[in-house]
């Protein structure tokens, strides 16, 4: 426990002589007791590093987190999708967050893949390249296998080297530091801080468990293998491990590159509309999307086709939240407020006792003004906010796996908006909610899907107590964005609450102690 107090008093110390305090403080207003904390940690005698006014407050915000290291940069992009716990301006300030480090050596990399792999696969890897991408837990290389006779270029993903302990260290420090605000800031405790801290840490280990995230590029790719114009890269299992994953290399231009995609004779128009479709698509039909899709995560390859990479963060939605979702969009389409309304009392999203004629009249105050709007000012993704704050007035329970597909829908519309500034919102999400919707209410669909869920229910039974494997632990926390009460990781918090509240007390009778003897003694 002593140690993390060490490395707390080092982190704060780093955090208190940047420039990321001063500009949060704009947006949530610290209790006086941090910042008297943070002036006393900030304290030098050498030369202070001067700041670069020349840059905007988001960037020198980012710039601030980024310097402190992986375990920030990740705070921050957590934080970035839960504007419920930290405000939308401070959200939005963190939006721009980039996951970059510099890389680690080539050297260092091949001792890993060796370790990792063992020695003939790694013997059988050919032409090892110096680091193409460095982020803050992973770096990728590129390389050729022999697959099958077949010579294939592929991606390496590496873990950086001690990067677990270093994290975990580190945002144990924090969770110690949560714990103690929340202790002495009586008001903070709504926040709940600690289980913050606490699903932040768990998220990123299994991010940092690349069988995971093999996993899901895997589901990801079963699932849209019919899915004309989109493709996923292949997993090499035989060269993946919990440090070390392989895939296709994509040879493709990244749509960000727009001239050179018009260049090549690609309909751009087109790939934005399919882009927002694919989305919406994984969303309703699949329930499983991919959640981090920025410009450096798609690229266009040489057969037209969208193909997405890097896969640690991914969505998941249940069945009530599909057809919630899928229902509300189309009804906003159609207009039909009323319907929406009927659907929010229906999944229990609200109170049974709310009015529906009421909640339509609110739910009609998002849709009409939107309607009277440009195309280009049209986001479903702004949409869903609005719907957010306005139902919560009817005391609509929190989904945090519907605020991450807003968050992720917002960036996806920003996407497709760069490749086609005019890109009809409505009129490319029509078609796909739509068809959706028909085959879900096709009674021949309804009874397959009945007899598949018993057989399912059947055949689980006696696994129950093993259903929630890691796994689907590690998805659903992704997608969720809570803890689950009574899992693994539910009962993990808990002992470590217990642990600091023990170290907390036998601090104070250690102090105790020490003040009785000094009454002694002197």
């Amino acid at each position: 426990m002593f140690k993390k107090l060490f490395i707390l008093f080092k982190i704060g110390r780093k955090f208190a002589k940047s420039d990321a305090l001063k500009i949060i403080s704009k947006f949530h207003k610290p209790p006086t007791l941090v910042k008297i904390l943070f002036k006393i940690l900030s304290f030098s005698f050498s030369k202070k590093d001067e700041i670069n006014f020349n840059i905007n407050e988001n960037q020198r915000l980012c710039d601030s987190l980024q310097s402190m290291g992986t375990t920030f940069i990740k705070l921050g992009q957590f934080l970035a999708t839960r504007p419920d716990i930290i405000g939308e301006n401070l959200s939005k300030q963190l939006e721009i967050l980039q996951d970059k480090l510099p890389p680690f050596s080539l050297v260092e990399a091949k001792k890993i893949i060796r370790k990792d792999l063992g020695e003939k696969n790694y013997n059988s890897l050919i032409n090892i390249s110096e680091p193409i991408a460095a982020a803050s837990i992973a770096q990728v290389h590129k390389a050729q296998i022999d697959d099958n006779g077949t010579i294939k270029d592929v991606a390496i993903k590496i873990l950086r080297p001690n990067i677990k302990k270093i994290f975990n260290e580190e945002i144990d420090a924090l969770m110690l530091f949560a714990f103690l605000i929340e202790s002495f800031v009586k008001k903070t405790k709504r926040l709940k801080l600690i289980e913050v801290v606490f699903l932040l840490k768990e998220i990123t280990n299994l991010e940092m468990d690349l069988r995971f995230e093999a996993a899901a590029a895997n589901e990801y790719a079963e699932n849209t293998k019919n899915d004309i114009g989109f493709h996923v890269p292949h997993i090499y299992w035989n060269y993946t491990n919990e440090n070390v994953m392989t895939l296709d290399w994509i040879e493709g231009i990244s749509i960000r590159e727009t001239k050179t995609l018009q260049e090549k004779g690609i309909d751009t128009d087109k790939v934005a509309s399919e882009i927002i479709q694919n989305f919406l698509r994984h969303a309703v039909r699949d329930g499983f999307f991919h959640a981090d899709m920025h410009q450096g995560n798609i690229f266009i390859n040489e057969n037209g086709e969208i193909v997405p990479i890097d896969f640690g963060i991914m969505g998941r939605l249940d069945k009530i939240n599909k057809r919630f979702l899928a229902e509300i969009l189309f009804g906003f389409i159609q207009r039909d407020y009323k319907k929406v309304a009927e659907v929010h009392l229906l999944a229990g999203l609200v109170p049974k006792n709310v009015p529906v004629d009421d909640l339509a009249q609110a739910l009609r105050s998002i849709g009409e003004p939107i309607f009277g709007q440009t195309v280009k000012d049209i986001s479903g993704g702004n949409l869903l906010k609005q719907l957010f704050d306005v139902t919560e007035k009817f005391n609509m329970q929190t989904q945090p796996q519907l605020l991450m597909l807003q968050k992720t829908m917002v960036v996806v519309e920003g996407v497709a908006r760069k490749l086609n500034p005019n890109t009809n919102i409505w009129d490319t999400s029509k078609p796909v909610l739509e068809n959706w919707l028909k085959e879900t209410k096709d009674p021949i669909n309804t009874i397959n899907e009945t007899l598949k869920n018993t057989e399912n229910v059947i055949k689980r039974l006696p696994d129950f107590p093993e259903i929630m494997d890691k796994a689907n632990q590690a998805l659903t926390f992704m997608a969720s964005g809570q803890i689950t009460p009574n899992s693994n990781s539910y009962n993990k918090l808990i002992e470590k609450k217990t642990e600091m509240l023990a170290f907390r007390n036998q601090t104070v009778i250690g102090l105790l102690l020490l003040v009785i003897l000094g009454l002694l003694v002197f």
